[in-house]
């Protein structure tokens, strides 16, 4: 064993060591349908105004409290957020999940981090780097929660974090509302249930006027799906004295001044991003009932901004939609409830058209052989 080979060992934690880096595939001059970005820019003046803002940030200073006041409090008004709720921002959704796990993160016991599955990685693997146990309960065969076992898995582990994404990443689907508030009482004072509603734009339904209503109830968004990806904006809300102890753990200046003008713009025009998310659910919808028609394609019903499809050999399906310079996701070995299926990004119109001919030439070739 070499020198760094012992320093390694010496050092890092066994589970880091035995667990492999989050990959990003590199989409250089593919059709990119892999990671429900919105596909459409701010229109052209819209972006030189932009510029002209992000010429006067103050790159030289950091972030200060006032900067972060002036973007909370658009974030409040123009989001949804209940009266008398304040935010925390965050390095997208996933610096927000970091925070929650390291602050609920026990020394003197495991505490344990309970999601349905299968969900968004992040939950999972930030409960790993925090210390935490991850419980994932699966979810049954039509995607929804299986409540049995949910409510015993709670009973059983008292789960510090209970994380639900509302709608859910990567099948797509909305969990019954009932169900959920049914959980958030169930778990009680013992935990906190977060709401992940990154897909909000596109499902138009959500947690957060409910926050009143449960006190350990957090719901967590980002700007990303609804057209800022770039800036890597996230906010969550909760009840007051829960974002007090949060916010102990929120790195200083976690925030860029770039990113705060960007997002602080991008409120100002929030009719334009809307309008986008408002294309994409009908694209959506219309790419969904093409995808039905095609011989051994199944659909399942999303309300988010991608669309989850089984097809007979997906590996095989995805290799040729790679050759065809689309690139999509492969969920087939995520977990077994996914098994033979791809998860489409709703794009352009002709991202779209392309996606939808590289994959009826792939299934026609498939059947061929």
């Amino acid at each position: 064993m070499s020198f760094t080979e012992h320093l390694i060992s010496n050092t890092i934690r066994p589970d880091l060591r035995a667990t492999g880096a989050y990959h990003v595939p590199d989409a250089s001059g593919f059709i990119k349908l892999d990671a429900m970005e919105n596909p459409y820019p701010l229109p052209e003046p819209l972006r030189a105004e932009l510029g002209e803002r992000l010429a006067r940030a103050m790159l030289n200073r950091y972030p200060s409290a006032g900067d972060y006041a002036t973007l909370k409090e658009k974030i409040r008004s123009r989001l949804g957020v209940p009266a008398g709720y304040d935010v925390i921002l965050g390095n997208g959704s996933d610096e927000l999940i970091s925070i929650m796990t390291t602050a609920c993160a026990h020394q003197e016991r495991r505490a344990v981090v309970l999601a349905p599955e299968p969900a968004f990685v992040m939950f999972a693997r930030s409960a790993q780097m925090a210390g935490m146990d991850f419980v994932g309960v699966p979810l049954n065969d039509d995607f929804s929660l299986d409540m049995d076992a949910m409510l015993d898995a709670i009973a059983r582990h008292r789960p510090a974090l209970v994380f639900l994404a509302y709608p859910n990443n990567p099948t797509g689907n909305l969990y019954d509302a009932y169900d959920m508030a049914h959980l958030i009482t169930a778990v009680g004072e013992t935990g906190l249930v977060v709401v992940d509603e990154a897909y909000q734009p596109f499902a138009q339904q959500s947690f957060m006027p409910r926050l009143p209503e449960f006190a350990n109830l957090v719901v967590m968004r980002t700007l990303s799906k609804l057209g800022l990806a770039g800036i890597r904006l996230g906010y969550l809300s909760a009840a007051p004295a829960i974002l007090q102890q949060f916010d102990k753990v929120r790195p200083p200046y976690n925030v860029n001044v770039l990113t705060q003008t960007a997002a602080e713009f991008a409120l100002d025009h929030l009719d334009v991003l809307d309008a986008q998310a408002g294309l994409l659910r009908t694209a959506r919808d219309a790419l969904a009932l093409r995808l039905a028609g095609l011989h051994g394609v199944e659909v399942f019903p999303s309300a988010a901004n991608f669309l989850l499809i089984r097809v007979a050999e997906a590996d095989a399906v995805y290799a040729k939609l790679l050759s065809h310079k689309v690139l999509i996701k492969n969920l087939g070995k995520m977990h077994p409830v996914l098994t033979n299926c791809l998860r489409i990004t709703v794009g352009t119109p002709e991202e779209n058209a392309a996606f939808f001919d590289a994959l009826s030439a792939s299934l026609a070739s498939h059947r061929r052989i």
